[in-house]
């Protein structure tokens, strides 16, 4: 279970991603960025909830 400890930056590579494909379509104003700016503030969002938890578990791991 030790790469537990590393998919959590998938989710800040998928964040990173999605604010490049945002600014894209932003510049290119055909298309609706908004959708890529939600979904990279969600990656981001569950980076942050995937770190704590594996946090959480580990200190769970600790003290038994």
């Amino acid at each position: 279970m030790n790469y537990l400890k590393y998919t959590q930056y998938v989710y800040l590579v998928f964040g990173a991603y999605f604010i490049y494909d945002g600014f894209i379509k932003l510049n290119a104003e055909e298309e609706n960025p908004w959708l890529s700016f939600m979904f990279a503030g969600l990656a981001v969002f569950m980076f942050f909830f995937r770190r704590k938890f594996a946090k959480k578990f580990e200190d769970r791991n600790k003290k038994s």
